[in-house]
């Protein structure tokens, strides 16, 4: 197992951000090593009985929703057969267990075909499953595709469901990289909808600090992780409208990947994915919030 003690502090950010000290004891542990074909895992979730993983890939892998179970033997491979892996960047669920994979990796922040697909996925017996509903949808804001340099903010590989709406947070790809990410929300519906800025934050750090790459949301929907490769950000404070007075704590997890999925095991306690390269990667761990 490996253990890494986190020896950060917790950094308070908002759009005004406001540093506060306070103590964090929490460490990384490898739960278990991928399948060696899931090579560029870019969202996990779990079934609602938490006993089945559920991952995806991004741009240039298959339409497939691969399973695994709690030791990390993939036991399920899923066909989605009406959908294409345009980039498929995020899979989250409802609260009543119904799964979406956020089609909306925007890299060059060009794409004009960004949308959620809601899948029949139930359980690791399927060998196929379909999109049952799509939810298209453009952001406020853009005009451009693509817009300047300076203001490639459109990539997402982040977003939660909650209370029939889905938050997206975006990844920041803007030369001269600040750390600023956009918040925008879109109704759990089929159609074609202009997504709605409802915040716009900033976090602390480089790239790799402040990127974003996944989202989660706990039990009670108070509280959003989003991901960095060294970082975990516990949102919490935002209203179903507005997350720009939204609090936002970092925490270090002293180790540096490609992390790219995160899903809530627990109410305390986060599953994290990365990408393998030659040297690193290609895990889940296990993170303890308390």
């Amino acid at each position: 197992m490996l253990r890494v003690i986190v020896l950060s502090a917790f950094l308070l950010v908002s759009c005004n951000p406001k540093a506060q000290d306070s103590p964090n004891n929490g460490g990384l542990d490898v739960e278990f090593s991928l399948p060696k074909k899931l090579k560029e895992v870019s969202g996990i979730a779990l079934s609602k009985d938490k006993q089945t993983i559920w991952a995806i890939e991004d741009q240039g892998n298959k339409n497939v929703i691969y399973g695994l179970d709690r030791q990390g033997k993939q036991i399920a491979d899923v066909l989605v057969n009406n959908a294409e892996n345009n980039d498929w960047e995020d899979i989250t669920t409802d609260s009543e267990g119904n799964f979406y994979i956020g089609d909306f990796g925007n890299n060059d922040n060009d794409r004009q075909n960004l949308s959620i697909l809601k899948v029949d996925l139930k359980d690791a017996s399927q060998k196929s499953a379909e999109v049952v509903q799509t939810t298209k949808f453009h952001y406020e804001g853009q005009a451009e595709f693509p817009p300047k340099k300076s203001k490639w903010l459109y990539d997402c590989e982040a977003f939660v469901e909650t209370k029939g709406n889905f938050y997206l947070f975006t990844k920041n790809r803007s030369k001269g990289f600040d750390g600023t990410f956009l918040v925008f929300k879109v109704p759990n519906r089929e159609g074609d909808f202009e997504a709605k800025l409802i915040g716009t934050l900033k976090l602390d750090g480089g790239y790799s600090d402040a990127a974003i790459t996944s989202a989660a949301i706990n039990r009670t929907g108070d509280k959003i992780v989003l991901l960095n490769h060294k970082n975990v950000q516990i949102v919490t404070g935002f209203t179903e409208n507005d997350f720009n007075s939204a609090k936002i704590q970092k925490i270090s997890l002293g180790h540096n990947s490609q992390k790219e999925a995160i899903a809530f095991a627990d109410d305390k306690t986060l599953l994290i994915a990365d990408e393998k390269d030659k040297k690193t990667g290609g895990n889940v761990y296990m993170f303890n919030l308390k």
